[in-house]
């Protein structure tokens, strides 16, 4: 497929903006990564990974990792993920035009006792909509899988409701994805023939019939993705399951060609040829956090070892040599980001995103 001629200003993309960005991947037969974030280390990194690769990106947040955004310390965890995640927010939509790149911003996995958390961003991002005429995030996911479907889709139809009103979209969970990712979900159901891990395509068109008339949503549909890695024959991936979803809706309600927005979460670890396969079935988004940490915490690792005496000692016991150069935070904090930055090129690789930015120059 071509590339689409659209253009965006760079920066936060919303509204009208961000289904032209949804569109142009599709169009594009590419993907962009989502990457959760904990700070502004790594929301850096992932810009400047975008920026590196002229591709656009997702930046996004669970609950844990807006509440380590407040601080461990801060005195109400509660309140924490909330200023947490609108702090992050802010930060992005400071930095992300400036690193000329299109920014989807989102946040990850809010099961029913997270509920509270999405409705005050909804607060916070009302009040953001009122002075800069724009959300303060793109989208929300609602990760009700762990429900009755009829519980799960009532409850994100409440909630795109009032998402419209802030040009914003909703991203629903259908099936289960197999791991534990902050307090979401455990790894006592992943298993290569558990049935939860696979979503129903009936299921699907029940969500298309419920969501569509509301507001723009898309669909994190399991076909036997888990967070994590493990171990091979663990996990098999059947994106066959999103050809049949797409092909029921189109068929059912006369639509064009891959009709639905399409997720994929739990990307660390996945073949890569399951990753263009699923794609090709109108994926335009995957998760990656267990490789982004393992790859911006393994750099600091190798620093360590190779300057032992710097994290033991201001100044050396022997020669009285000052370490200060060696364990400024500044030092091994740019190994992290550049070990996270090499990672987003693999994954914007396999995605097929590289050199795609539709952000206007």
């Amino acid at each position: 497929m071509t590339q689409t001629s659209t253009q965006i200003k760079p920066g936060v993309v919303t509204g009208a903006d961000y289904l032209k960005l949804v569109k142009a991947c599709k169009d594009g037969g590419y993907a962009l990564p989502a990457v959760n974030v904990t700070g502004n280390n790594t929301i850096n990194a992932v810009l400047e990974a975008a920026r590196k690769n002229n591709a656009d990106v997702i930046i996004q947040l669970s609950n844990g990792g807006a509440d380590f955004v407040a601080g461990k310390g801060f005195p109400d965890s509660t309140l924490g993920k909330i200023l947490g995640a609108v702090s992050a927010a802010q930060h992005v939509h400071m930095m992300a035009e400036h690193y000329g790149v299109c920014v989807v911003l989102h946040t990850d996995h809010a099961n029913k006792k997270l509920l509270p958390w999405i409705d005050a961003l909804m607060d916070h991002g009302e009040a953001w909509y009122k002075t800069h005429g724009k959300p303060l995030f793109s989208s929300h996911m609602i990760d009700l899988s762990e429900e009755t479907l009829e519980d799960n889709l009532s409850e994100c139809a409440r909630i795109l409701k009032r998402m419209v009103d802030l040009d914003m979209s909703i991203e629903i969970e259908l099936g289960v994805t197999g791991g534990e990712e902050d307090g979401v979900g455990s790894d006592d159901d992943i298993g290569a023939e558990n049935p939860k891990l696979y979503t129903q395509p009936e299921d699907v068109l029940r969500a298309y019939d419920t969501l569509a008339p509301i507001g723009h949503f898309s669909v994190a549909a399991s076909f036997g993705n888990v967070h994590g890695v493990y171990a091979p024959g663990n996990v098999k991936l059947r994106p066959e399951i999103l050809k049949a979803s797409q092909d029921l809706v189109r068929k059912t309600h006369g639509l064009s060609d891959k009709p639905l927005d399409l997720v994929f979460h739990g990307g660390s670890g996945s073949e890569k040829a399951k990753i263009t396969e699923a794609i090709s079935y109108g994926v335009f988004k995957m998760n990656i956090d267990t490789d982004t940490q393992f790859a911006f915490s393994q750099p600091v690792g190798k620093y360590v070892n190779e300057n032992p005496k710097a994290f033991l000692y201001q100044t050396d016991p022997d020669t009285e040599q000052p370490y200060k150069k060696q364990y400024d935070p500044r030092k091994w904090l740019r190994k992290a980001e550049e070990g996270m930055i090499a990672r987003l090129d693999e994954a914007f690789a396999d995605l097929g995103s590289t050199g795609k930015s539709v952000a206007a120059k």
